[in-house]
């Protein structure tokens, strides 16, 4: 019987091999780990699912807070028992949270407990100087400071607590006064707008209390109070200039604003504004075509910019056969300028009358003058040149000879300007508008685009391109009010039909279960 054959040794285990591949293994997978969180925490997303879209910050906030180069410190004073915490104490914490998301670390939140920190809130209280037992915010910024107290981040309705109902928060407005502190903080000093009178524009006086009080000495409230305070929230103060009683501009107005005069500038007035306008000033035109002011039109047709003697006008269809003429224009903000970019192709309404505009940028090139159109009406519109007729026929037939052009109602001017956005040259400005109504308190929809807008040229006008942008909303409480016909087919829908729809089943049921 032959020899059987040797058996193969067994391979010897390499410990010192596995213990160096796991180990190996453990470094990558902790490597790995740590990159992708490494990553994550720098790199993410925030999304806001709340109902009302509280803690989502508008595009202009989030444009000014990376402007923000040094930190900022914000103290929160919030007191445990005060009403304020508990309306919207929780919700300041949240938006504080994505201001300091926005800001890429530039904010630092401090929350102190007055209950469980005296110490810490007594030299706080000194520092800042604090007299007020209201809740607030303390801004701290290069040795600048700025409180935004609680009710200027909520209006609360407390017409419920005679019924033994509490207070409830009926706008929350906290982004709109953190941002305006914020912003008066960084820049400092406030920039200037003049405001021109004296043609009978509309003031921007409020009433004071005293002449309230006084009926022979009342005054009339400002028609555009909404504005202005939109405007003054972004660091931004108005100061009244009578162009009749001054040597020249003040230098420390920017840009001058001229709002609906109805009357025209004197040859003085008009040196004063061609000399601002010479020495690289901004000027804000908001003219109503109905106003006869041949000066003012003269000197924007200097600069390429006609003013024509028409209105714009279109035909609605109302029914099968029934056409209705609106005057109203319903314009589109063209997104081919620093001004607009961010409202382009948003639609807004031009209430009163509106002209329509043409533009020669071949006459002023010359000149080096730049001609942009800023605003367009909706197709459908016509210009008028007889608009103070009735004629229902003549009306239509001008509309049909029309045809399709587009017809332009604002228009920005540039004079020594550069054509790429990227290069920042010293220039005059001026942004030219045929229409002066849209701005007025009565007119400013909830969605706001006028003030948007008349924001935006404000900004370009006084070089803060990084503020142009969508403003926070303003603010409005949401309410329904139902007629009687609305009322009555409530009545029928919960009294009868809601009812019937559970009658219906249970009958379907019923007679299911019998078959």
């Amino acid at each position: 019987m032959a020899d059987a054959a040797p058996k193969p040794k067994p391979k010897k285990i390499q410990r010192l091999q596995i213990g160096l591949n796991l180990l190996i293994q453990v470094i990558l997978i902790f490597f790995l780990l740590s990159a992708v969180n490494w990553i994550g925490f720098r790199h993410y997303k925030r999304w806001d699912f709340s109902r009302d879209h509280n803690y989502e910050l508008s595009d202009k906030t989030i444009r000014f807070l990376r402007t923000v180069k040094n930190k900022m410190r914000v103290t929160v004073f919030f007191l445990p028992d005060a009403p304020a915490t508990r309306l919207i104490g929780g919700d300041v914490e949240n938006l504080l949270k994505e201001y300091q998301y926005a800001s890429k670390g530039q904010i630092d939140i401090e929350n102190i407990d007055v209950a469980r920190n005296i110490s810490r809130a007594k030299e706080l209280a000194d520092k800042y100087k604090i007299v007020s037992d209201e809740s607030q915010l303390i801004l701290d910024y290069d040795g600048r400071n700025k409180t935004v107290k609680a009710s200027e981040m909520a209006e609360v309705d407390q017409s419920g607590m005679a019924f033994g109902e509490g207070p409830r928060v009926t706008a929350f407005k906290a982004e709109q006064a953190i941002t305006s502190a914020m912003i008066d903080l960084v820049e400092g000093k406030k920039n200037t707008i003049g405001y021109v009178t004296g043609h009978k524009e509309p003031t921007i006086s409020e009433a004071s209390p005293m002449a309230m009080m006084q009926q022979s000495q009342q005054q009339e409230s400002s028609p555009i109070s909404i504005l202005k305070t939109f405007i003054e929230n972004e660091n931004i103060k108005f100061q009244e200039l009578n162009l009749f009683n001054e040597p020249q501009v003040p230098a420390a107005i920017k840009t001058v604003m001229i709002v609906g005069p109805q009357y025209d500038f004197s040859d003085r007035e008009m040196k004063l504004l061609r000399d601002f306008w010479n020495k690289q000033g901004r000027i804000l035109f908001l003219l109503d075509p109905s106003a006869k002011t041949p000066k003012l039109t003269g000197f924007l047709n200097e600069l390429g910019v006609k003013l024509n003697d028409d209105r714009l006008m279109a035909f609605v269809r109302t029914g099968i056969e029934e056409l209705a003429l609106i005057r109203d224009v319903y314009a589109r903000f063209l997104g081919n300028s620093p001004i607009t970019k961010r409202l382009a192709d948003a639609r807004a309404v031009f209430f009163g009358g509106t002209s329509s505009i043409t533009l020669e940028p071949d006459r002023v090139r010359a000149a080096n003058i730049q001609l942009q159109p800023l605003v367009q009406a909706e197709k459908g519109y016509f210009a008028e040149t007889d608009y103070n007729t009735t004629d229902q026929t003549k009306l239509q037939n001008d509309a049909k000879k029309a045809g399709e052009a587009q017809l332009t109602i604002g228009v920005s001017i540039e004079k020594g300007g550069s054509a790429d956005e990227r290069v920042q040259m010293n220039s005059s400005r001026m942004v030219v508008m045929s229409n002066a109504t849209f701005v007025q308190d009565n007119a400013l929809t909830q969605d706001q685009q006028a003030l948007d807008f008349i924001s935006g040229c404000a900004n370009w006008l006084l070089s803060r391109e990084q503020m142009i942008g969508i403003a926070p909303k303003v603010p409005k409480t949401l309410t329904f009010s139902l007629n009687d016909d609305a009322l009555r087919n409530l009545r029928w829908l919960v009294l009868v039909l809601i009812p019937l729809v559970f009658v219906v089943i249970g009958t379907a049921v019923w007679w299911q279960r019998r078959a």
